[in-house]
């Protein structure tokens, strides 16, 4: 399950106020979530048996296989986490210093459907496999990719001042542009990274 949910891309989800970031992988065999609010990070994994035990608590006039609890779940988060949920879904989360409850209220089989996720602080590992391992990798993928195209900037200035040497003019002058600076921009971007972060 959990190297299933690698996998899974994470997705912006709110409850009330707070908004989170969370990734959920549901099998036949049970599901694990991951949820974060970027101070900290919660995640539930439950197998079918603790599946069956805690739908049997929540929904005693539901008879229905683990299953189609675990279907109906994965259907019940699918929305949520593209941004829009259902209209008979409703979400809440409680947190506390022991970990986090997320509670699920919908409908199923035309009858009262409720669940909560309980879920507990992430262990160290799981937070470096799927938050900072990925963010560092990602960081140092672009890193590259603006050195690439700072250079191919540069190449292009060089190419246009080779061409205006040899007296080529522009056919448009609107479509002229200034040679690009590297520590002009980086200083612009730096200013504009501070400037959401604060």
């Amino acid at each position: 399950l959990e190297s299933s949910l690698l996998t899974q891309p994470w997705a912006s989800v709110c409850f009330g106020e707070s908004t989170f970031l969370a990734k959920v992988c549901f099998r036949d065999t049970g599901y694990i979530l991951l949820i974060s609010d970027l101070n900290s990070i919660w995640y539930e994994s439950a197998d079918t048996e603790a599946v069956g035990q805690r739908s049997k608590e929540l929904n005693k006039r539901l008879t229905v296989h683990v299953s189609s609890f675990l279907s109906h779940l994965c259907n019940l988060m699918r929305p949520l986490l593209a941004g829009q949920p259902g209209a008979t879904t409703a979400f809440s989360c409680h947190r506390s210093p022991s970990g986090l409850r997320l509670h699920v209220k919908s409908e199923l089989s035309g009858l009262p459907f409720y669940w909560d996720f309980h879920c507990c602080p992430a262990p160290l590992e799981m937070v470096f496999r799927h938050l900072v391992r990925p963010l560092i990798q990602m960081d140092l993928a672009l890193q590259c990719q603006v050195q690439e195209l700072i250079s191919l900037l540069l190449q292009k200035d060089a190419e246009i001042e080779d061409y205006r040497e040899s007296g080529a003019t522009l056919s448009r002058d609107r479509l002229r542009t200034e040679p690009f600076r590297e520590e002009t921009f980086q200083q612009n971007f730096m200013a504009e990274v501070r400037n959401s972060a604060s």
